[in-house]
């Protein structure tokens, strides 16, 4: 009997889905590829094999270089058909090929005779071909056509050409740059894609120039842009220059944002949406302005279409973090997201009600997203907890509920990120809210007694040694952490001793009972869990003997070194065992921020032959060793720092120089790092001429020159100031990088014997009261604070004058002071007129400064700071007062 024909699109589960290209082979491939070479072409025949070989390329097929070239000369026979598939087929092979095949010259008269052919599709196509295999020689002999090709009056062949422009502007920019005059005009045709293309290639031809930039869409702002796509590219320049241009002093008024506004009543979608996004993201844009953006979004909230409701609810949720209030009037619209089948859309609606949520709806929110929860991914869970941790800490009286929720959640399955998040948050409510302190340490208690995540149950264990024993009775949580030295892995049972520990120090009536359980962990299996135990009763002094004072027990076992702990790392590498101990003062303090002379990128600016490795923590001891081996700066005592290296010329310029600035008790030594970019000439005799007659305070005292400079291998020149012991001294340092410059004789390789004297003026240098300060972080500020005494202490109140925001002040006083932020309190939360942040370093001298900066925002954008300094010397921390007061 035969069987029923199926239908092609009938859907069988249990069959996986058939691909026409399922046991191709290289081989048999290219064995059918012969049939290029036959006299009577078989058309669809050729389609086919092109087809077979377009897959296997870009499926990561490598070719042989005489496979590839076989294959290309075959392709090439196929111009004589005249079948118009086959030649789309052809040029798409041509472009796949051209990368692997010297041979592209054979091809270029076909795409040239293609390129002036009457069809346009042959004319579109051999564009696109031609600027892909094509080098800068042959681009200058078919410029002509490419630039008539530009105003073409066939959509098809302009906008090939157009994005072959934006292709090859990355290779040949020169060229290209050409064809401004044509670009310009093609801005004006009335086909909406070469608008579009013709746009972007304008803009970025012109992208350096920032006043061509204001002119282009000053010009296009009146209306020229016809086309959708176009506009969408325009709004997106446009709210670019409004971001760069400061608004109106007088009148307020902000460039180009009637211009935005007027596109959110355009007649297309994509337009509205792009001027409300652009609106949104203004820097420091009022709720007056992104009002109308947040009406118009309010309509695509009730959109039949599911991406404008995305798209919509997006943009809102984003608003919402810096104008929550703004965004209240859609709350109503978008709690009927909630049960929207995308569950995107439906998590951003709950997240951004959290945001813009009152205290009194917060109750019905929990409901709703209680039986949401279950519906959704991790991913999209993660960004819910997130949302409800903000909330809990806008309105702490709402801590039991939402402290409830959080704890519910973490009971159920999740993943470890997800877990994390929840875990995190928890912690955050236990600091803020003290009210949540004992019913959220107890949570986490049940939480580890089932947590399968071994990093997860140490931080929970360190948490609890920090906050446990400050509870009101701290030995409810001991069963809870004895357990975990009984039923879990190794490391979490390490971590447990020492959290038992920190309640035998802290809580003098448990000391009895927890010794009993630290000697039972001296029979553990594990080394690190018996070496602990160990260490803590003796040190506790259970065994009757004293071997510290009783007050040294928490500096001792739980104390901070005060030192990064990749600098330790590396220093104990490199100790070389002998009679002479490790000295912990002999390890770097400085917390690096970057790599040492790091490349801006790759074939740039190489940093110099004698450039320290570059790694974070012996940095600073492989440039004193450096500084040590010249002679004439072994006599300047001990390396106190040295700066992240500093550019001096501009990128892509024919001589690369960037300085780094050693600072030594009375010395400042610059270190040039000089690249020659140019390889048809040798520099030597490089010395810089540095002009000290803007800072008194130095005197130039050695200027070591570099002998000689080959093409693209570093070098570095050096230049020595003297200046007054253990003092701040600052000031400007103009540069002129001189030399003698000798020609390569390109058929021998070698230099001419006679040079000619040249100069290059480089960018000046400064010293700033920030090179005399390590960042050092302390791990706990408050007890560092409050031991430091208010013997050193200086108390202001400065005016920082209008800030775009607070985040922004805060990153300006840190870069001023050059200290390092302890506790993360460099992070700002968005939407907050008020911050504390936390600094600590050591300045020359080696004297310990301690800095507590309070942050506050008026309606008017004023920023005004309260600065509290401590430090080891008085006349430190004035000078800390004064670096404020001048910066």
């Amino acid at each position: 009997m035969a069987q029923p024909l199926v239908k092609k699109d009938d859907d069988y589960d249990d069959e996986e889905e058939y691909s026409p290209f399922l046991g191709i082979e290289k081989g048999t491939v290219l064995q059918e590829a012969r049939v290029f070479n036959d006299p009577q072409l078989d058309t669809r025949k050729c389609s086919q094999v092109i087809t077979k070989l377009l897959y296997l390329l870009n499926q990561g097929e490598t070719f042989t270089k005489v496979e590839a070239t076989e294959v290309f000369f075959g392709v090439t026979k196929l111009f004589q058909s005249r079948d118009i598939e086959l030649r789309r087929m052809v040029y798409l092979m041509i472009k796949e090929l051209s990368p692997s095949s010297d041979d592209v010259i054979i091809v270029t008269s076909s795409l040239m005779k293609d390129m002036n052919s009457k069809n346009d599709m042959y004319r579109a196509n051999a564009i696109r071909v031609l600027c892909r295999i094509t080098d800068g020689t042959l681009l200058t002999q078919i410029e002509r056509y490419l630039k008539q090709a530009i105003v073409d009056k066939n959509p098809v062949v302009a906008s090939a050409a157009l994005v072959s422009g934006i292709h090859l502007l990355q290779t040949n920019p020169e060229i290209v740059k050409r064809w401004s005059n044509e670009v310009q005009e093609a801005v004006q045709s009335r086909a909406p894609l070469v608008q579009f293309h013709a746009l972007g290639l304008l803009h970025q031809i012109r992208q350096n120039d920032r006043l061509a930039i204001n002119k282009l869409v000053s010009s296009l702002t009146r209306g020229t842009a016809r086309s959708p796509l176009a506009q969408c590219l325009l709004v997106r320049y446009a709210s670019q220059v409004a971001s760069e241009s400061a608004a109106n002093s007088q009148t307020g008024d902000r460039p180009l944002y009637d211009f935005l506004d007027s596109c959110l009543r355009h007649k297309s979608e994509m337009v509205i949406l792009e001027a409300a996004r652009a609106i949104a993201e203004l820097n420091g844009v009022t709720s007056r302005e992104v009002t109308p953006a947040i009406t118009v979004l309010q309509l695509f909230l009730n959109s039949p279409k599911p991406v404008l409701r995305f798209a919509a609810i997006r943009t809102l949720n984003k608003v919402a973090m810096t104008h929550p209030m703004a965004v209240t009037n859609c709350n109503i619209d978008m709690e009927s997201l909630i049960s929207d089948q995308n569950r995107s859309i439906a998590t951003l609606a709950i997240t951004t009600l959290l945001k813009t949520g009152n205290e009194s709806s917060v109750d019905r929110l929990m409901k709703q997203i209680t039986n949401f929860m279950s519906d959704i991914a991790d991913e999209f869970k993660i960004v819910v907890v997130d949302a409800i941790r903000s909330l809990c800490l806008k309105f702490p009286l709402k801590y039991r509920s939402l402290m409830n929720f959080l704890c519910n959640i973490l009971r159920e399955e999740g993943g470890f990120e997800y877990k994390k998040v929840i875990v995190d948050s928890i912690v955050i409510l236990i600091r803020d809210i003290p009210e949540a302190k004992e019913n959220g340490l107890l949570h986490l208690c049940e939480f580890i007694e089932d947590c399968e995540f071994t990093y997860l149950s140490t931080q929970i264990l360190h948490f609890l040694g920090i906050e446990g024993p400050k509870a009101s009775d701290p030995s409810k949580y001991i069963r809870y952490i004895y357990n975990r030295v009984h039923l879990e892995n190794a490391t979490v049972r390490a971590c447990a001793v020492s959290t038992l520990a920190k309640f035998a120090v802290m809580v003098d009536s448990l000391k009895p009972r927890i010794y009993v359980l630290l000697r039972r962990c001296l029979f553990d299996s594990d080394d690190e869990v018996r070496d602990r135990a160990t260490l803590y009763l003796k040190t506790l002094g259970a065994d009757g003997s004293v071997l510290v004072n009783e007050k040294d027990v928490p500096e001792i076992l739980f104390g901070s070194l005060d030192l990064p702990l990749g600098n330790l790392e590396t220093s104990l590498k490199n100790y070389e065992p002998s009679e002479e101990p490790f000295d912990l003062d002999s390890v770097p303090k400085e917390v690096r921020s970057q790599p040492l002379a790091e490349k801006k990128g790759s074939g740039k600016k190489p940093n110099g032959l004698g450039a320290p490795p570059i790694t974070l923590a012996s940095s600073v001891d492989a440039y004193e060793k450096m500084l040590r081996s010249i002679e004439e700066f072994a006599g300047f005592g001990k390396l106190f720092k040295s700066s992240a290296s500093l550019e001096l010329t501009e990128a892509e310029t024919e001589y690369a120089v960037n300085v780094v600035k050693h600072i030594f008790d009375r010395h400042v030594v610059f270190q040039y790092n000089c690249t020659n970019t140019i390889p048809e000439q040798l520099l030597e005799n490089i010395t810089v001429v540095v002009d000290a007659s803007e800072a008194e305070e130095f005197s130039e005292v050695v200027s070591k020159p570099l002998r000689s400079l080959p093409y693209n291998s570093p070098g570095q020149t050096f230049v020595a100031f003297e200046k007054p012991d253990g003092v701040a001294a600052v000031g400007k340092f103009p540069n002129v990088l001189k030399f003698i410059v000798k020609e390569i004789d390109p058929s021998t390789g070698e230099a001419e014997d006679d040079g000619v004297e040249d100069e290059y003026q480089l960018e000046d240098v400064e010293v700033v009261a920030a090179d005399y300060m390590l960042k050092v972080a302390v791990s706990n500020f408050r007890n560092a604070w409050e031991s430091m005494g208010e013997d050193g202490e200086r108390v202001d109140e400065y005016g920082l004058g209008p800030r775009g925001s607070l985040a922004e002040a805060v990153r300006a006083v840190i870069d001023l002071l050059g200290m390092q932020p302890c506790e993360g309190t460099e992070v700002v939360p968005t939407n907050v007129r008020s911050h504390t942040c936390l600094l600590s370093g050591i300045f020359i001298g080696n004297v310990k400064v301690l800095a507590r900066l309070s942050f506050g925002l008026d309606a008017s954008r004023e920023v005004a700071m309260k600065l509290v300094v401590r430090s080891d010397n008085e006349a430190v921390s004035d000078l800390i007062h004064e670096i404020i007061s001048c910066g």
